[in-house]
């Protein structure tokens, strides 16, 4: 039977905010399967913040994708059709496959981290796997135990913390005993952080009066701030940070889509503290820590000591809308894209 590849290649290389005609769509026709190689039909797609980088052609964390090829991005999807002896058919996998509605791939080749076949527990949606036991909450887990080394009693602030990654770093710190803060946009956001994550206080950056309202949730001062931001927020908590404070530096969603990125001011006082900042990408972690993190989180979520929420648009169509839509923090908790 002919199957037919829905597909979203990057158009043009934006000059600041993303536009949804930075995107072209192109179907064809998926040949036939060689031997060892393994049809994926992908149920959900990954839209994550990193992705804006990978839009530039400039140097980054993340290898940059070449006008005219396929958006990088992280899928779930089932096999379809194998001829590898490792993969059957209706085999749940994970990989970084793009903005698409199928792949091929060679079985052989990328088997590992990066492609993973997946076995849900009872209870656990296959989009998870996407998000809370994928590479957002990996990426919490290892910016937080590797980098910030939270110990109880401690102050940890959160940004973007309704977000796919602060929810969970939050949550982590809360259950290691840590005060935990929460920086979001809107009164609905930080009402989530608050009443169903169970944070300590959220902040609401949107309401105009940050640093009071920051002083006021940390009045001990910050000890470790997760940073997926950047911008006013970094230098807003800065003026918080207690000795030896750490900064776990995951992201700077603020600054992707600006032309002149607003650099941090208040470098001095990591001098003057003694703090730490670090810059890191989970891509960098071995694979034993990358299963040592799911396996703690996939028992956290099975005992219902860590809560997730997800944004889902239907349909590939909707893929760069609700892209830049996320970029604009329209999103609530993990932005996915349902395929099917």
């Amino acid at each position: 039977m002919e199957r037919r590849n829905i597909q979203v290649l990057l158009a043009n290389r934006p000059q600041g905010w993303v536009q949804e005609s930075d995107f072209l769509f192109t179907e064809t026709v998926l040949p036939s399967l060689m031997e060892g190689e393994v049809l994926i039909k992908h149920l959900y797609l990954s839209l994550d913040p990193y992705m804006r980088g990978t839009m530039n052609d400039a140097k980054s964390y993340a290898r940059k994708v070449e006008l005219g090829q396929v958006m990088r991005g992280g899928t779930i999807g089932v096999v379809e059709a194998t001829k590898h002896p490792d993969f059957q058919e209706n085999d749940l996998v994970s990989g970084y496959f793009g903005w698409q509605q199928y792949s091929i791939f060679n079985g052989q080749d990328v088997l590992g981290r990066n492609v993973r076949k997946i076995s849900p527990k009872d209870g656990i949606a296959p989009s998870v796997y996407l998000g809370a036991l994928g590479m957002p909450g990996v990426t919490a887990w290892i910016g937080l135990q590797t980098i910030g080394q939270p110990k109880a009693g401690e102050t940890v602030v959160v940004s973007a913390a309704s977000g796919a990654v602060g929810s969970v770093a939050g949550q982590l710190a809360k259950i290691q005993g840590c005060r935990v803060v929460g920086i979001a946009g809107g009164k609905t956001k930080c009402d989530y952080v608050i009443n169903e994550l169970g944070f300590d206080s959220c902040v609401d950056y949107k309401a105009g009066h940050l640093a009071e309202d920051l002083a006021r949730a940390t009045p001990e001062g910050v000890d470790i701030y997760f940073e997926n931001v950047g911008g006013e927020i970094l230098e807003t908590v800065s003026q918080r940070l207690n000795p030896f404070a750490r900064i776990p530096l995951c992201g700077l969603i603020s600054q992707y889509n600006e032309i002149s990125p607003q650099g941090f001011h208040n470098f001095g006082a990591l001098l003057t503290l003694r703090a730490k900042i670090q810059g890191f990408n989970v891509q960098d972690a071995n694979t034993n820590l990358w299963q040592e993190a799911i396996n703690e989180l996939e028992q956290l979520l099975l005992t219902r000591k860590l809560k997730y929420r997800e944004s889902i648009v239907d349909g590939i169509e909707q893929a760069p809308k609700a892209f830049i839509g996320m970029l604009k923090g329209k999103n609530f908790g993990k932005q996915l894209v349902k395929l099917t």
